[in-house]
Order: C-alpha cells, then structure tokens, then sequence
C-alpha cells in the first residue's frame, strides 16, 4: 500500500513539473550594427569628415604645381653622329679627305698651328679616265696621288701648288662622324663637322669660314 503511493506520488510530481515548465523559451538574437544610419545634416558631416585608415594610406598625393613660365623649350637643331667610309691622303702641305657619303673631296691646306683653310670639292672621278699621269714623277719617297685624289691634284693648279707632292699613298677605313648643325630650327647658321684621321687625330671643320683645326 504503501508502494503505492510512493508510485502515485511520484507520477504526479512529473506531470506537475511538465505542466509547469511549458514550452521551450524563444532565444532572441539582437545584431548592433557599428555605425548607424545618419538622420540628420550633422550626422552625415560627420561621418564624411572620417577617412578610414585604408583609405588614407592608399591616397595619391598632390602633385607640386610645375613653373611652366621658366620652362624653356631647346630649339637647337639635333646634331648628326655616326660613322663614315673615309679615304685619306697625306701630303707635304695638307690632306685630302674623300667623304663617301657626300662624294665629295675635302681639301686640308695646312697653315702650321694645327689649322688651314678648308675647300670642298665633288668627286668627279669616272671609272675608265687615267688613274695617274705616268710623265708626273715624284720625288724618292713621296707619291703622285691617283684616281679621284689625282685628277683634282693635276687640273687644279692652287690645290697642287698648296700640297705638295703626296707623303703616302691614299688608303681607306671608317671614322666617326660628328655634324652640329648651328643657329635654331627655325634660323639655321653655319655649323661644323668632327672627323678623325685613321690615327684617331680629331679634326673640325667649321662651315663658318672654311677652316679646319686639329682638336
């Protein structure tokens, strides 16, 4: 009897707890957003006023204004460098520079110092005329020049009188070449040239008044 109502009482313990506990509580989640929407003018100053830190370390500086006033643009003409086909001549009193790309004969009369008077002549040499002038002998040791070299020496009177016999042959290579145009590229003037003997002697020859110097 007694189990009974131990049994009895225990059953309606459970069925009270049950009824008391009802339902399982709702679990509400609340989400707290970092910056809220702006209401007001003040607000949204505010939040343009802030640079995040991201942003500011990507952002580009300004550049320093330039002084175009000082800004002066070069109008000097571009000089010409390179190099050339040269054929060359010595002789008692000067030179004779052949320049391949022109076709032209450059004359050095040497005035001592280092300088003379420069003259240009074209290259009028034809394949088949005389080469030398076999009647035309030359001192021991020197040269009667030929071909292009020849023609201008033996129908030029003041050329051959100026140089003199020849003091080697004539002989060819490649030189570098220099042309420094003068004036601006709107007012051209007078400029000069750079050549270099096959011994690497530099030379210069100025348009301005047909001269040569050894530099």
């Amino acid at each position: 009897m007694r189990l009974r109502s131990y049994l009895c009482l225990a059953l309606f313990a459970v069925i009270f707890i049950s009824g008391c506990q009802g339902p399982p509580p709702t679990v509400y989640v609340l989400v707290v957003t970092a910056t809220p929407p702006a209401t007001d003018g003040a607000a949204t100053a505010e939040a343009s006023a802030e640079v995040p830190p991201a942003a500011a370390a990507t952002a580009s500086p300004t550049p320093a204004p330039t002084n175009q006033a000082t800004a002066t643009p070069d109008t000097r003409p571009t000089a010409t460098i390179g190099q050339i086909q040269v054929a060359e001549q010595v002789f008692e009193h000067g030179r004779i520079l052949w320049i391949q790309p022109r076709r032209q004969m450059w004359v050095m009369e040497d005035a001592g110092q280092g300088r003379g008077r420069w003259l240009i002549f074209d290259d009028t040499f034809v394949e088949g005329e005389p080469e030398s002038d076999p009647s035309l002998v030359p001192p021991g040791g020197m040269y009667q020049p030929e071909r292009g070299f020849g023609k201008l020496w033996r129908t030029n009177a003041e050329v051959k009188a100026a140089l003199g016999w020849g003091l080697t042959p004539e002989f060819g290579y490649v030189s570098n070449y220099e042309y420094h145009p003068g004036g601006t590229v709107d007012t051209p003037a007078p400029g000069y040239h750079i050549l270099f003997s096959l011994y690497q002697e530099r030379f210069r020859f100025n348009e301005a008044d047909g001269t040569w110097q050894k530099e």
